[in-house]
């Protein structure tokens, strides 16, 4: 055979091989779960991005093929608000609101409710919704501690500001809700799980609010009354 014809037939071979070597049906499986995009878009996003979940989300959203990122800007005023109450101790009232009545009252939007409302009362550092919910004097009181840290101390302007960035994301996410790894299922984080309920129903669902009761435990509202 030829020498041309040769090379031709081996970068052939290559190419096959490069588009096959990570898509596979459950990643296919999950990414459709995600986003709410059609299988073969997934898959075509998944084969591009070689095998990569994150990026081949961001293909999604960049080709506006990410039906759970588009329900995202419709209004969601319906819902449910579910309640969680662990030992007598602790518990937890919080909403969540959906487009219509219809899906509110459904059995998966009532699942996802009441998982929600666990999730709170397992992850007692949460008080925030998302990062986006967390006020800027908290976050300037952040960075100005880390700023201060004695490991950071002799390093260049430029790096410490990079390091603290880092570091601040990351305690904001320890704070926020949505950034929490599921307590059913620690490899997808509550976030995910929302997209995930999103692309099933096909509405958007936004969680509003929660609070928290733990007993005995006073706010820095309440004032002491003498007896």
């Amino acid at each position: 055979m030829p020498i041309m014809s040769l090379l031709i037939l081996n970068c052939s071979t290559f190419c096959c091989r490069q588009s096959t070597v990570a898509v596979s049906a459950s990643l296919v499986k999950q990414l459709r779960e995600e986003t709410g995009a059609g299988m073969m878009d997934c898959k075509k996003a998944l084969a591009e991005t070689g095998g990569d979940l994150e990026k081949a989300q961001e293909y999604l959203r960049k080709k506006g093929l990410s039906t759970a990122d588009k329900k995202s800007s419709r209004l969601a005023a319906e819902g449910r608000i579910g309640s969680y109450i662990h030992d007598s101790r602790i518990g937890v009232l919080i909403e969540v609101n959906c487009e219509t009545d219809f899906v509110g009252r459904g059995e998966k939007f009532k699942e996802l409710v009441d998982d929600l409302a666990m999730q709170v009362v397992a992850c007692p550092q949460v008080q925030f919704v998302s990062i986006e919910d967390i006020p800027e004097t908290i976050v300037n009181k952040e960075k100005e501690l880390e700023m201060q840290r004695e490991d950071l101390l002799s390093k260049p302007e430029n790096i410490r500001e990079k390091i603290v960035e880092g570091r601040i994301l990351k305690r904001l996410g320890e704070l926020a809700l949505l950034e929490q790894p599921f307590i059913k299922d620690d490899s997808v984080l509550v976030k995910d799980l929302v997209k995930q309920t999103v692309a099933a129903l096909g509405e958007n669902i936004k969680v509003r609010r929660f609070v928290r009761f733990t007993l005995g435990e006073t706010s820095e509202k309440e004032t002491t009354v003498p007896a």
